[in-house]
């Protein structure tokens, strides 16, 4: 029997590709019972502003400074994943965290592509239109991906990245990408009981709080608004696009200078199924890859460090930054 609690956490992990995937189990409980949450009524907690079209993007804007911050959301998030981290960022820096197109508030269609590509291209547009000259992009998961992306394409727009628990490091194989493109389906995240969707969120925690029940809500109550199926198409796509376009081998690319943030006990990367092991020799060696990058370890924490270590998080970011 495996001892080792690294490894024990692995084994008892989803992949985040899985997060919403899983067919219902058990009959719903409290939240499965609620009225449908719609999208457009999602709280974050900020004012919620909104710019462009075609796609229409949501974001909240906080605080003022020099440098510009990009919160960029992974898998299936939204901006308000970032609501513990906002506040203190936000006396420091100008903070703009976005709704990705299709998901969140914002718009959501179902012949986007929402590639990497759509979503860097959509990054720049915003920038120029919000009068920014340059941002740090801050990209959890997916969201780091994407980041990268945007770097590569429009590096005049990027000073610094900011990559936690970046997607686009773990290099996948055709046949091993094939399989995650197909583990998820919108009939599977629509079915969810909320036994399941507590038990797959707290999988991306080190130790679950009940501090996060609005996560098992949120999730629940969405799987029933109007726009559900154009999430679920949006998060399929984004997944093929992650796979599609993977940044792996253009980490020596990235210029800027860069670090990777990441938990100690993050269960989905590497993917626990396809590459078992342990979290630092992944990131270590992206951050070896590109040309100006460091590595900042949080203990004690999983995938979703921005909300199980926020302060820890902020430090890392503020550090390096230059606060």
């Amino acid at each position: 029997m495996t001892t080792n609690p690294t490894i024990r956490r692995r084994l008892r992990a989803i992949p985040a590709l899985l997060l919403l995937a899983g067919a219902a189990c058990a009959p719903g409980y409290r939240y499965t019972d609620a009225p449908p949450l719609q999208f457009r009524d999602f709280d974050y907690g900020f004012p919620v502003q909104a710019a462009l079209s075609g796609p229409r993007v949501a974001y909240i804007d906080q605080g003022s400074g020099d440098q510009v911050l990009l919160l960029i959301h992974g898998l299936a998030g939204n901006a308000g994943f970032w609501r513990y981290n906002i506040p203190e960022l936000a006396q420091h820096y100008r903070v703009i965290a976005v709704d990705l197109p299709g998901y969140g508030r914002s718009e959501k269609r179902t012949d986007y592509p929402y590639d990497m590509t759509f979503y860097a291209e959509t990054l720049h547009r915003l920038i120029d239109e919000l009068g920014v000259r340059q941002v740090v992009p801050v990209g959890h998961s997916m969201g780091g991906q994407i980041a990268m992306t945007l770097a590569l394409r429009h590096p005049e727009q990027v000073s610094r990245l900011v990559l936690l628990a970046p997607a686009g490091v773990e290099a996948f194989q055709q046949g091993e990408g094939a399989w995650l493109g197909n583990v998820l389906t919108i009939k599977g995240m629509r079915e969810n009981s909320e036994e399941a969707i507590r038990r797959n969120l707290s999988s991306n925690f080190y130790n679950w709080d009940d501090e996060w029940e609005w996560l098992v809500e949120e999730r629940a109550r969405m799987a029933k608004a109007d726009e559900m199926d154009q999430f679920g198409n949006a998060v399929l796509r984004s997944v093929k696009g992650m796979l599609d376009e993977p940044t792996t081998a253009l980490l020596p690319q990235v210029r800027q200078p860069a670090v990777i943030i990441y938990g100690k006990y993050d269960g989905l990367i590497p993917n626990p199924y396809l590459h078992p092991g342990h979290t630092r020799p992944v990131f270590e060696k992206g951050a070896a890859a590109m040309p100006d990058a460091r590595l900042v370890e949080i203990d004690d924490a999983g995938h979703l460090l921005i909300i199980e270590k926020p302060g820890e998080v902020n430090r890392a970011i503020m550090q390096f930054l230059g606060n």
